[in-house]
């Protein structure tokens, strides 16, 4: 059976069985009823099913082999600021010295969890219009809005993994095969890859149409956070457009969500973002922040999986400290930990949200385990406010105010002590150059630094045992897998 065909296959056995957190009347917890034994025609029958199989996209989007742990692990380890003690293969060890092949499981589960949320959300799109009359056509929309959202969140992160950066040769390479039509039957499996740039495309048409289409808040500060609304979609439209290079389209994007010129920034529109005043709370139960903009919710009844999970990656195992981690990633000395920016005495980023323990520095940004309960961060506003400010300083070549007064709200947050003047950048390079370290500062262990890495065009980075790699190296990105290469006749090897 081929790669496409399981995944529609088992799109159709767990679409009902997916548990997604939701909302009930008094806990605020959405938990869909596991309907089975359902025909296709059933699906779309009541408002309700239909509502339970867009909770059903979310829950795919948060695989554990997906945004539910693993991808942000990958992005992170990818860079500098982790070194791997574990040296387990099954959790991230050939992402983090440059070794993946076709075969690896990693590099399979990846691609199955990001094209069966594809899938997912093209068979639902298929089940909106064969059924115009279950829902009204306003909530259908919304509905469209969410769906489009989530299929453009996938195709992005897989993009970062087994594409090349748009910035080389602005987008003309390889990129991923665009399945947008719901794969249904064994035939129409082979598909040619699109251009990079082909991906971006179709990543912002979904992304603008889910923008016109979204509700502007769901009232309610869990949903805010756990389901996509119109800010979600705009500031996501600012990260693509950063990757993309597209400044003054990163700029018209942030200005939507961030309208003022000076601190205090937050929404005016919508789901009043902002930064908050403590930077522990982001990542404190309930994890609902006016900064948390989009998050993947956990219980204890649905938890990342065995292994998945970001406390267990980052923390350490200790009694002392009462942290159940698998100690694989603590941080690498001579990466951010070593910069005199992350100062331990003046930022709380530093002596709030690490640990120390057995001679090493952990990430503490997650510590429920176990069961591991975190949310996982997706998007947060200080990391808007940064691609703002980044996009303001690179459009316009100079030292621009409001750019440094974005930077100082996210940095003057956790390190009041340490905010910028004018006077303390020679130049604009200078100034862009401390938004960057602010963004490793600020977002480590939240899946951003390969990210940062790859879209400025930069080597993958040397660590103790590990060479560089050059962007034009075979492994700068991963392999496609070997069970595509297999099913899909169309698909070349990277």
């Amino acid at each position: 059976m081929n790669l496409l065909n399981k995944i529609y296959i088992f799109t159709k056995v767990i679409i009902f069985l997916a548990t997604f957190v939701s909302v009930s009347s008094c806990t605020g917890m959405l938990e869909p009823t596991p309907v089975t034994n359902l025909l296709d025609t059933d699906m779309f029958a009541t408002p309700d099913r239909v509502l339970s199989q867009v909770n059903g996209l979310y829950s795919s989007l948060k695989s554990g082999q997906f945004l539910g742990g693993r991808m942000q692990m990958y992005m992170d380890v990818r860079g500098e600021e982790f070194e791997n003690v574990s040296q387990n293969g099954v959790t991230g060890l050939f992402a983090w010295n440059y070794s993946q092949a076709p075969s690896n499981a990693e590099v399979t589960n990846a691609w199955t969890a990001g094209y069966l949320t594809i899938n997912r959300v093209n068979l639902f799109l298929k089940g909106l219009d064969d059924n115009p009359n279950v829902v009204p056509v306003a909530t259908a929309n919304q509905y469209r809005a969410e769906a489009r959202f989530i299929r453009a969140t996938a195709y992005f992160y897989l993009s970062q993994l087994y594409c090349r950066p748009f910035s080389i040769n602005m987008g003309n390479t390889p990129g991923l095969p665009l399945r947008l039509t719901a794969n249904t039957t064994n035939t129409s499996v082979d598909l040619a890859r699109s251009t990079v740039a082909e991906v971006y495309t179709q990543i912002l048409n979904d992304l603008n149409f889910a923008e016109a289409n979204a509700i502007a808040t769901y009232g309610n500060a869990l949903l805010n956070t756990t389901r996509s609304h119109r800010n979600t979609m705009i500031s996501m439209k600012v990260r693509v457009n950063l990757v993309m290079g597209n400044w003054a389209a990163a700029i018209t994007e942030a200005q939507k969500i961030v309208a003022q010129t000076a601190s205090p920034f937050s929404s005016t529109s919508g789901v009043t973002h902002s930064i908050i005043a403590n930077i522990v709370n982001v990542f404190s139960a309930p994890y609902t922040s006016a900064e948390n903009i989009f998050s993947m919710p956990m219980s204890s009844a649905d938890v990342p999986g065995t292994q998945n999970d970001l406390a267990g990656y980052y923390l350490p195992a200790s009694s002392t400290l009462a942290l159940n981690g698998r100690a694989e990633y603590p941080f690498d000395p001579l990466g951010i930990l070593a910069n005199p920016a992350f100062s331990a005495a003046n930022d709380a980023r530093r002596n709030a949200l690490t640990v120390v323990s057995g001679g090493r520095t952990w990430c503490a940004k997650y510590r429920v385990t176990p069961p591991p309960t975190d949310f996982v961060p997706v998007i947060r506003y200080s990391e808007v406010i940064l691609s703002y400010a980044e996009a303001l300083v690179r459009q316009n070549n100079t030292i621009d105010p409001t750019a440094l007064a974005l930077l100082n709200a996210v940095r003057g947050r956790s390190n009041p002590t340490g905010v910028y003047t004018l006077a303390s950048f020679a130049n604009s390079t200078a100034l862009l150059n401390a938004i960057l370290l602010e963004r490793r500062i600020e977002l480590y262990g939240e899946g951003m630094r390969s990210i940062d890495i790859t879209r400025q065009g930069l080597a993958l980075p040397a660590k103790t045992g590990v060479t560089n790699v050059p962007t034009t190296a075979q492994n700068y990105i991963w392999p496609i897998p070997q069970s595509e290469m297999d099913t899909n006749k169309l698909m070349t090897q990277n």
